[in-house]
């Protein structure tokens, strides 16, 4: 078979048959009467080869040692090119992260694409201060893409920048409230935080609904970091969440932040239609046989910023409580509400 042959049946051109040949990698076994190079079938074959090696990602030479070498071991070769796989895929898609980001930005020249490349890196730099500087200066001239934003966030880990990070997402809107709400299923819990922090901070009812969506996640962090926020906006929903961090119960005790929970009930509590609601709640809570004195203690403080009969009957009682704390706690605020 002569080359034009090979290639047309093959698929591979006639140069690059003749490079082939140039390396050594398959040479034709015979000849015309006129001199033309003539594949036999084997050769052919050996072409065929020679595109399903290459097609795995090896180079030329690799593929002369795989075919010629009997007693190569293609084990270490293919863990190498599963190797070098990954790390092209891993460059390809930060490189594609990179330009999807530019383009969110809408550069409308050059200048604005090289600004844009300059604030991506700076808050990839290894200077946190570089990171803050960049963060507070997102919403200027050449804003950053939020899914920049939202993937530096989440990777933040010094609180001062996150902090900038936070309110630079919170001033751009956009998809920020959706892609936090994503990284809420992560796996990694420090991650899980992060998303439910800065998603406390970003305005509007769509964050607000996801908020109230956090109350029922299994992460009983990512609970106690939402119930405030939503207090914060009269949330209704968050009082079984902050009553729960006021108790402070089980393997969650040393990380619940019984003040910053009960705050948050005496601020909603500011409305007259939920003060009964949650006395009611604490005081059910303090019913309950298996709540320790901690506990009831640190409920009966709760009570004490609750305006309402409710709340009022339940101190009266609580001032006569067998534990003294309660009861000396319960006193002092039914004295202060009485103006004694």
């Amino acid at each position: 078979m002569l080359i034009g042959d090979v290639a047309r049946r093959s698929g591979v051109s006639a140069r690059m048959l003749r490079h082939y040949e140039s390396l050594g990698l398959v040479r034709p076994t015979g000849r015309t009467g006129s001199g033309y190079r003539e594949y036999s079938g084997e050769d052919v074959r050996r072409i065929f080869h020679i595109e399903s090696l290459r097609s795995l990602g090896l180079s030329l030479r690799e593929v002369g040692r795989a075919l010629d070498d009997p007693g190569f071991a293609p084990a270490e070769l293919v863990d190498d090119l599963v190797r070098r796989t990954r790390e092209r895929i891993a460059a390809e898609t930060e490189l594609l992260t990179r330009l999807r980001r530019i383009d969110a930005a809408e550069p409308v020249g050059w200048e604005d694409v090289l600004r844009t490349v300059a604030l991506l890196q700076a808050l990839r730099s290894k200077d946190a201060d570089t990171r803050q500087r960049t963060a507070l200066s997102a919403s200027g001239e050449a804003p950053l893409p939020v899914e920049a934003l939202v993937e530096a966030v989440l990777d933040e880990s010094d609180p001062n920048v996150a902090g900038a990070l936070r309110w630079a997402l919170a001033r751009a809107g956009g998809d920020g409230p959706a892609l936090l709400a994503e990284a809420l299923d992560s796996p990694a819990a420090e991650v899980r935080e992060r998303a439910v922090r800065s998603l406390a901070e970003m305005p509007g009812d769509e964050a607000t609904a996801l908020l109230r969506d956090a109350l029922a996640h299994p992460d009983a962090t990512v609970r106690r970091c939402a119930a405030p926020a939503l207090a914060a906006r009269g949330v209704a929903d968050a009082i079984p969440t902050l009553v729960d961090m006021v108790v402070g119960e089980a393997e969650e005790t040393q990380q619940t932040n019984d003040v910053d929970a009960a705050d948050a009930l005496s601020a909603l509590a500011g409305d007259p239609a939920l003060a009964d609601r949650i006395a009611g709640a604490l005081v059910d809570r303090l019913a309950r046989a298996t709540t320790g004195l901690p506990a009831r203690r640190r409920l009966t403080q709760a009570l004490a910023d609750v305006p309402g009969a409710t709340a009022a009957r339940a101190l009266t009682r609580l001032s006569h409580d067998e534990d003294r704390a309660v009861a000396l706690t319960a006193t002092y605020v039914l004295a202060l509400r009485d103006g004694r």
